[in-house]
């Protein structure tokens, strides 16, 4: 079996290498492709890939390549994540939008748009040399945005399957928190990419949730969130971190305006991750790693790869073509809910209805979406506007403007449409 990694000098790489290493019986690769244009990085993450295969026992051999024919060509998934301009385009990301008084934050907002602006084309591109040189094998995408680069993969033909690893996460607090195997616990997820809400936690096909909201295991969740207890109480949900910059957007805009960007304490990490991977002694998962975030990214890319691949019937949770899930979106929108995983794709399960005070904000986001990916694919400073005026972080027609203005600018270097 052989997997190819796009993205592959990504400081992320290690924790997949652990999981394909510990989960060997799920997954038995025989070789592993890492396919990054940065020859230094890419050296120094496979050196580190192949050492932790060797202490572990784990046969497979590690091949890195800057090309992507090369690295794709007969594999039988591929796993997408790169970051196009780097942490240097995401740290404009998440300071930019700042100056405007909106969320500076990489997948939301203007932010997360700008993103998806650089990111579209170019994973369009790897996925047609997919198409090309390794016809059935499986996308997954852990490239943020992933709810709208899934959705241009899935439209343009491709066989793809959006991952995130927010309700993974989830479930392994729960579970910890509770003392039980992950396996016990399953969620009632729901939503789109980095707007989804928990409402059941299920242990053994009960739901506790609302036993354990009012819990000391309730408030460290919330903690863990950064939303209020109360507001869990009252919801009776669970909201994903991310719902942070919806529901305390002006707190939030005053948090990071009071101290560095993330991307710039990702950077300082990525140095001393790099270091580490240098390091020929070093031929385990470095405990500073689990700071860098990706929090079971591992896990969860393992477990859908083995069932795309073995053909399991497991439910998971992933982002896939709505296809009347949730009957208020158009059936071309890509949502985040638990679905069943066979050789065949995703199948979504049955969604209860969604309650209106979710309901809008989706489908709010979602025109969004549908607007930032016609962005993405065509250009143009009017359809950036649109946009961010669509989007509810922004939603202001002055304020659209000069951020767009702003987006293009910071990112014309990416943006081929805007240097015509």
């Amino acid at each position: 079996m052989k997997l190819a990694v796009v993205g592959g000098g990504s400081t992320y790489t290690p924790e997949l290498i652990d999981g394909f290493a510990r989960l060997r019986d799920e997954l038995p690769v025989t070789e592993i492709a890492l396919v990054d244009p940065d020859p230094t990085r890419l050296g120094l993450v496979a050196g580190m890939a192949r050492r932790m295969l060797e202490h572990a026992g784990h046969p497979a051999r590690v091949v890195a390549t800057a090309s992507v024919e090369e690295g794709v060509a007969g594999a039988d998934a591929v796993l997408l994540q790169l970051r196009v301009g780097g942490q240097t385009a995401r740290n404009v990301d998440e300071t930019l939008p700042l100056e405007c008084g909106c969320v500076g934050q990489e997948t939301t907002g203007a932010g997360g748009l700008a993103k998806a602006l650089r990111t579209v084309p170019v994973v369009l591109d790897i996925a047609e040399k997919v198409r090309e040189h390794a016809p059935n094998a499986w996308i997954v995408d852990f490239t943020n945005p992933v709810g709208i680069v899934t959705r241009a993969l899935i439209e343009a033909g491709h066989r793809a399957i959006g991952l995130c690893n927010v309700a993974i996460g989830l479930q392994r607090r729960f579970a910890a928190g509770l003392g039980v195997a992950p396996d016990r616990i399953s969620l009632g997820h729901f939503g789109l990419n980095h707007l989804t809400w928990v409402r059941s936690v299920s242990l053994d096909g009960v739901d506790v949730l609302p036993k354990t909201l009012q819990e000391p295991l309730g408030e460290e969740i919330a903690e863990a969130i950064g939303l209020p207890i109360s507001l869990m109480r009252h919801l009776g949900v669970v909201p994903s971190y991310y719902l942070r910059y919806y529901y305390e957007h002006d707190a939030v805009v005053a948090e990071q305006r009071s101290k560095p960007s993330r991307a710039a304490e990702v950077a300082a990490m990525e140095a001393g991750l790099l270091e580490l991977y240098a390091d020929p002694s070093v031929n385990t998962k470095p405990e500073l790693l689990e700071k860098r975030g990706g929090a079971f990214y591992s896990e969860a890319a393992v477990a859908l790869i083995a069932s795309l691949l073995g053909d399991r019937g497991d439910a998971q949770v992933v982002n896939l073509r709505n296809d009347g899930t949730l009957p208020f979106l158009p059936d071309e929108a890509v949502i985040e809910v638990p679905a069943t995983i066979t050789a065949n794709g995703a199948s979504a399960l049955t969604v209860a209805p969604v309650e209106p005070l979710y309901a809008g904000l989706i489908a709010h986001v979602t025109a969004y979406e549908t607007l930032a990916l016609d962005a993405a694919l065509y250009g143009g400073l009017r359809r950036v506007s649109d946009a961010l005026l669509a989007h509810p972080l922004v939603g202001q027609a002055s304020l659209a403007d000069d951020l767009a203005q702003r987006l293009v600018e910071a990112n014309r270097a990416h943006l081929p449409w805007a240097t015509e």
